[in-house]
């Protein structure tokens, strides 16, 4: 059987932490960004823990985790 191919679109959304957790950023981060406010923009600099009934389907993306 040949090897599964990482979805590079995920590879670069998503990251995985030590421990197996699959952390994404905040989408719309640089749409109209200026006239936010300050504690919305600074939402957007961290990851945030993807969503449990999400994970099945984006650890098959990500075939090496």
């Amino acid at each position: 059987m040949p090897k599964l191919k990482t979805h590079k679109g995920a590879k670069r959304r998503f990251s995985i932490t030590g421990t197996g957790r699959l952390l994404r950023t905040k989408g719309g981060a640089s749409h109209l960004r200026r006239k936010k406010p300050n504690a919305t923009r600074r939402l957007y600099d961290n990851k945030i823990p993807l969503d449990p009934t999400d994970e099945k389907r984006m650890r098959r993306l990500l075939p090496g985790t």
